[in-house]
C-alpha cells in the first residue's frame, strides 16, 4: 500500500477501498451489502453523477458569460446599425376628418398649436420643473434607465402594455424620431437612439426638444403653445407655480385638464403638483421657504378652438374621448397620455352615430323650450340654467343626438357627459328593477311586485336599516298606502327608501352598475334611493336604454366607424350581454308608462299635441335643493336623457335653479317635469315612429292595467283599475288612491300601515298645480 492510500484509509477509518471493478454481462455481483442493496446504491450514486456532470457550476457561469456576451454583441450590432433618423412623419400632424353618420363632413380638426421656443425662453427653475416631474436624474444620466426599459421590454413580450420609467431622453425620442407603438423592436430603437443622441448632443438641447414636442392638452403641443392655452401667457413669463402644473399636465394632459377634470382628476393633478415640487426642493433647486409659500395656479378656462362652435366641439371632444378609451383598451397605446398624443396626431377618419336630422331637431327642442326664455342681464339665475341631453338607440346603442351646451365656445364643460350632479328620482327604476331581478321580499317576507302596498308618509323612519334614515317627501306631502306602482307614479321617496332596504342596498348597487352607472366605491347606504350620487344624461339614458331593451345591457355609443392609414382600431359592441331578466326590464318599463299617463310627466308629455299614438315610459326627477332636473324617458324605439344643471356662471359651482325663466309661483321651482319633460316631447314626438307600442313579457303594471286610456283630451282617472278580491292580502291589493283612509292603527310598520293620517285630496293637489308645480 503507497503512502497516498494509506493515509486515504486512515481517513476512511483504517480500511482500504475496495478496488473498483468493471461491471461484465453475467457478473455475480453480490457483496455482503445484498445483491439488490448494492445495486440501489450504484444506481444512486450513477444518478447523481449524471446530475452534477450535466449542472456544474463552471457550466452554469460558462451559459451565463455566453449569454451575456451574445446579448451584448447583439446589442453592439444593433448600434452600429441604428442611426439618429429625421423626425417621424407623426411629427408633421395631420387633420381629422368627423362626420355624421350618413357619411357627410361635420367638421375637420387638425390645426396645429405649436411654436417652438429656443430653451433660453424659458425660465431656469420652470426647465427643472420637468426634470424634476420625469427624469430627476436627467443631467447625470447617459440618456437611458436600463432597468425601466427592461421592464418595458418584459410587458411588452408578456402583453401587458407599457410601465413608467423612460427618461426625458427616451420620451424625446418616442415622440419625435420614432412612434407610440408598444412593440420590442421600437422599444430597443428607442433604447440605442437615446443613448447616441446624448453622446452627440447637449442635454439642453434634448430638453428643449421635449418642451416643444409634448402635448398638453387643449390642443397645445410645445410649453409656449400650452402657456397661452393655460395662462394666457408666453413660456418666459411662466412661474415656478404655473411651470409644475405645465409639467404635471404630461402624465394626463385632458385627465389632469382642471377645466374639465373630475374631482379624482383634480386631486390627482394636486398631487402630482405638488410632488413635482417637492422634488425640485429635493434636487437643491428650490427653498423650503419659497416651496411652502407657493398655492396652486388655477389655469383659466379655455378658448375653444376655431370650427367648433355650437354643438360640434361637444361631438368632437366626445368622439376623440372614445377613440382614446378603444385605443388603451385594444393595446395600442399604454395609457391616457399615449392615447391623447396618437388623435391627436391626426390621420383619423371619424364616423359619429350622429343622426344630423335628429341632432338638428334637439337642438330646435332646446332652444325653443328653454334657451329663447333665458335671460341672464335680466335675471342672475337664468345664466346659471346648463342644458344637457342624450338621444340613444336602445336596439343598436348608437348615439344618434346630444346636446353639450349652448354653445363649445361659450361653455367648454360637456353637459351630456357630466357627472357631477344628481339624477334624483330618475334613478327609482333602478332600485324597481333590483327588486323584481333579485325577487326580493317585503319586511313581512312576500315577494315585492308592482302592487305590493306601502307606507307613502313623508319622513317615515325605513324599517330594517342599520343607518337612521327617514327621507321627506317633496313638499312634505304624506301619501298613506300606496302601491309600487302609485309611489313611482307620484315619486314618493319614502316608498323607495324602504324598497331600497327590503332588496338590500348592496343589491341595489350592484343593479346600478350592471346597468352601466358609475358606483366607483360609493357606499351602499339608504341615502342613494333618492339618487344622491353623480350621474350623466349619457349614463342615464344608457340604463333606460337597457331596460328598452328588455334587459339586454346597452351602452352608449357615440363612433361608427373608424380608419386611419397606418393602423386598424375596431369599436366595441355597444350591445352586451343580459344584465337583468326580460321580465324585470320589461315590468320596469310598464311601471313607468304610469309616470307618463297618470303621474309627474302627464302634462307635459301624456297631454303633448305633437304625441301622435306612440306608447312612453320615463321618470322625472328633482335634486335636492333644485341644483337639477331630469327627464328620461323612451319609446320603443328611441331613449333620450334630458337633464337642467344648476352651475354658477364663472366659478363652476352648483347652484339652485329656482325662479329661472322667471317662475314665479310658489316655490318657483324648475322640476323634471317642467322643461326637461318638455324639451323630450318636443324632440321626441318629432323624429318617433307613430303608433309605436312596446313589446312586454309582463303581466305587471300600468302598462298591462292601466288605470288611464292615453288620450289628448282627456282627464285623468283616478279610479282604480281592479276592485280588490275579498280572498286578497292587503300587501297585495293595488290602491290608485294614495288618500284611502287606514283601516289598521298606525304604527312604524313601513308596509301596510301610514303612521300619520293622510290628507283628503293629495292628488288634486297635484294635479291642480301650474306647470313649474310638477313633482319630481
Amino acid at each position: 500500500m503507497g503512502r497516498a492510500e494509506e493515509r486515504r484509509a486512515r481517513q476512511r477509518g483504517g480500511h482500504r477501498a475496495a478496488p473498483k471493478t468493471r461491471r461484465s454481462s453475467g457478473a455475480d455481483t453480490t457483496g455482503a451489502t445484498g445483491a439488490t442493496g448494492g445495486k440501489e446504491a450504484k444506481d444512486a450514486k450513477g444518478g447523481k453523477s449524471f446530475i452534477r456532470r450535466l449542472f456544474t457550476w463552471k457550466k452554469i457561469l460558462g451559459a451565463f458569460l455566453g449569454f451575456c456576451l451574445l446579448g451584448i454583441g447583439a446589442f453592439i450590432v444593433l448600434y452600429m446599425m441604428i442611426s439618429i433618423p429625421a423626425g417621424n412623419a407623426d411629427a408633421k400632424l395631420q387633420s381629422n376628418v368627423y362626420k355624421y353618420s350618413d357619411g357627410s363632413i361635420l367638421t375637420r380638426k387638425g390645426t396645429v398649436n405649436r411654436e417652438n421656443v429656443d430653451l433660453s425662453q424659458v425660465p431656469k427653475d420652470v426647465q427643472e420643473t420637468f426634470v424634476a416631474a420625469e427624469n430627476k436624474t436627467f443631467y447625470k444620466d447617459a440618456g437611458v434607465d436600463l432597468r425601466g426599459t427592461a421592464r418595458g421590454l418584459l410587458n411588452t413580450l408578456s402583453g401587458k402594455g407599457a410601465q413608467g420609467g423612460s427618461t426625458i431622453t427616451q420620451q424625446y425620442v418616442k415622440n419625435y424620431y420614432l412612434t407610440q407603438d408598444q412593440t420590442v423592436t421600437r422599444k430597443l430603437k428607442e433604447m440605442v437612439i437615446s443613448l447616441k443622441l446624448d453622446r452627440e448632443k447637449s442635454k439642453d438641447y434634448i430638453l428643449a426638444g421635449y418642451i416643444n414636442t409634448s402635448y398638453y392638452g387643449r390642443g397645445a403641443y410645445g410649453i409656449q403653445a400650452a402657456a397661452q392655452a393655460y395662462y394666457r401667457v408666453d413660456a418666459k413669463d411662466l412661474s415656478v407655480e404655473q411651470g409644475a402644473y405645465l409639467a404635471a399636465l404630461l402624465q394626463a394632459p385632458n385627465q389632469y385638464d382642471w377645466a374639465i377634470a373630475t374631482d379624482t382628476g383634480k386631486k390627482l393633478v394636486q398631487a402630482r403638483w405638488n410632488y413635482v415640487l417637492d422634488n425640485m426642493v429635493g434636487q437643491g433647486w428650490l427653498s423650503s421657504t419659497k416651496r411652502q409659500a407657493m398655492t396652486f395656479p388655477t389655469p383659466k378656462p379655455p378658448k375653444a378652438e376655431a370650427g367648433m362652435a355650437g354643438q360640434i366641439g361637444y361631438l368632437v371632444t366626445e368622439a376623440d374621448a372614445a377613440l382614446e378609451k378603444q385605443l388603451i383598451s385594444s393595446g395600442q397605446a399604454a395609457n391616457t397620455k399615449e392615447a391623447e398624443a396618437l388623435v391627436s396626431a391626426g390621420g383619423w377618419t371619424i364616423t359619429l352615430n350622429i343622426d344630423k336630422k335628429k341632432q338638428a331637431q334637439l337642438e330646435k327642442s332646446v332652444k325653443s323650450q328653454l334657451t329663447s326664455k333665458l335671460n341672464g342681464k335680466k335675471r342672475k339665475v337664468d345664466a346659471n340654467v346648463q342644458p344637457g341631453a342624450v338621444s340613444v338607440n336602445p336596439k343598436t346603442g348608437a348615439v344618434v343626438a346630444m346636446y353639450g351646451g349652448v354653445d363649445y365656445l361659450k361653455h367648454f364643460t360637456n353637459n351630456a357627459t357630466r357627472t357631477d350632479y344628481q339624477p334624483a328620482s330618475t334613478f327609482k327604476p333602478v332600485i324597481l328593477a333590483a327588486a323584481l331581478a333579485d325577487q326580493a321580499k317585503t319586511q313581512s317576507g312576500k315577494t315585492i311586485t308592482t302592487d305590493t302596498r306601502y307606507d307613502g308618509t313623508s319622513k317615515r323612519p325605513v324599517v330594517g336599516s342599520d343607518i337612521a334614515f327617514a327621507p321627506q317627501n317633496e313638499d312634505d306631502q304624506n301619501y298613506g298606502k300606496v302601491t309600487v306602482q302609485t309611489a313611482m307614479n307620484k315619486s314618493i321617496n319614502s316608498v323607495f327608501a324602504q324598497l331600497g332596504v327590503d332588496v338590500g342596498m348592496d343589491k341595489v348597487m350592484k343593479t346600478a352598475g350592471e346597468l352601466g352607472m358609475d358606483t366607483g366605491d360609493l357606499k351602499a347606504v339608504p341615502a342613494q334611493t333618492l339618487g344622491t350620487m353623480g350621474a350623466s344624461p349619457m349614463e342615464m339614458a344608457g340604463v333606460y336604454a337597457t331596460f328598452d331593451n328588455h334587459g339586454r345591457k346597452v351602452t352608449p355609443a357615440i363612433i361608427k366607424s373608424v380608419s386611419h392609414n397606418t393602423r386598424t382600431v375596431t369599436m366595441p359592441n355597444p350591445i352586451g350581454a343580459q344584465v337583468i331578466p326580460v321580465q324585470a326590464a320589461d315590468t320596469v318599463t310598464s311601471v313607468l308608462t304610469g309616470v307618463v299617463d297618470d303621474g309627474t310627466a302627464k302634462t307635459s308629455v301624456r297631454d303633448n299635441s305633437k304625441r301622435d299614438g306612440q306608447q312612453v315610459a320615463g321618470k322625472t326627477g328633482t335634486s335636492d335643493n333644485n341644483k337639477s332636473a331630469w327627464f328620461t324617458g323612451y319609446t320603443p324605439d328611441l331613449v333620450t336623457s334630458v337633464g337642467l344643471f344648476g352651475e354658477k356662471a364663472g366659478s363652476g359651482a352648483q347652484v339652485p335653479l329656482t325662479g329661472a325663466t322667471g317662475l314665479i309661483p310658489y316655490p318657483g321651482r324648475i322640476n323634471g317635469g317642467g322643461y326637461p319633460a318638455q324639451i323630450w316631447a318636443t324632440y321626441m314626438f318629432g323624429v318617433t315612429k307613430a303608433n309605436n307600442k312596446f313589446d312586454l313579457n309582463t303581466d305587471q303594471g300600468a302598462a298591462v292595467e292601466p288605470s288611464y286610456t292615453p288620450s289628448p283630451t282627456a282627464t285623468p282617472s283616478e279610479t282604480p283599475s281592479k276592485t280588490p278580491k275579498p280572498s286578497e292580502t292587503p300587501s297585495e291589493t293595488p290602491s290608485e288612491t294614495p288618500s284611502e283612509t287606514p283601516s289598521q292603527t298606525p304604527s312604524q310598520t313601513p308596509i301596510e300601515t301610514p303612521t300619520t293620517t293622510p290628507p283628503t285630496t293629495p292628488t288634486g293637489s297635484i294635479t291642480d298645480q301650474p306647470l313649474d308645480q310638477f313633482g319630481q
